[in-house]
């Protein structure tokens, strides 16, 4: 008779079933007889015998289970935590100095870092080679896009850079907010300019108190931030 194999692989079921029986016979021996009686004999009989150590041992115990028991029954808020750390370096702040010290690039970072401080979401630095005007991007919780353009310079930002970040930030960028930043502040032409085509400035000491701590929409007018 032609044999396909299907006997030794019915005779290996059967096999590993009756092994499994008998070991789960052995176990219920142990756990009824050997275990059973070595907790009602040998650990009931030395819990009578000491009962002050008995409670010194028991209430650190009963304490861990408690603590177990409620950390894995009570809600825990994940998402909370997790919109936390996306909100960026909490507490982080720069110093007038110490964003003067900084590279160009640097400096754009730190504008970066301050605004995912804030809770701005996606702030990256773009700022580069073919930039047209945006070196950092932001999004508010409320959608709302915003564009920065970081000006490190010794003097004054002119007329003619705020000219060419309006010529970019709305019709390149989509800026709903678009900032220019200034650490040395801004000369009174560009100034006038800027309120004539709603830009934001942000002079030197408006920059301190943000790097300081303060949230960027409390320093610049008319702005909410919706959390």
């Amino acid at each position: 008779m032609y044999d396909d194999g299907s006997f030794d692989r019915w005779l290996k079921i059967v096999l590993g079933v009756l092994f499994g029986l008998a070991a789960a016979k052995m176990f219920w021996h142990w756990l009824t007889e050997d275990v059973w009686h070595w907790i009602t004999v040998d650990v009931w009989g030395w819990i009578t015998e000491h009962p002050w150590w008995s409670a010194l041992i028991a209430v650190p115990v009963a304490l861990l289970v408690v603590a177990f028991v409620v950390g894995l029954f009570l809600p825990h808020d994940f998402a909370a935590e997790y919109e936390e750390a996306e909100e960026g370096p909490l507490g982080l702040t720069y110093s007038i100095n110490q964003l003067a010290a900084m590279t160009p690039a640097g400096f754009e970072q730190a504008c970066a870092d301050l605004l995912a401080r804030d809770g701005f979401l996606r702030s990256r630095r773009v700022g580069g080679a073919g930039d047209l005007g945006a070196d950092v991007v932001a999004w508010d919780p409320s959608g709302n896009k915003i564009v920065l353009q970081c000006k490190q310079y010794a003097r004054p930002v002119g007329s003619t850079e705020t000219q060419t970040f309006n010529g970019t930030a709305r019709p390149e960028h989509g800026a709903d907010t678009a900032i220019i930043v200034g650490l040395s502040g801004f000369t009174t032409p560009a100034s006038h300019f800027a309120i004539r085509h709603n830009i934001t400035l942000i002079g030197r000491e408006a920059l301190e108190t943000w790097a300081g701590g303060q949230h960027l929409y409390s320093v610049i007018p008319g702005q909410r931030f919706a959390a």
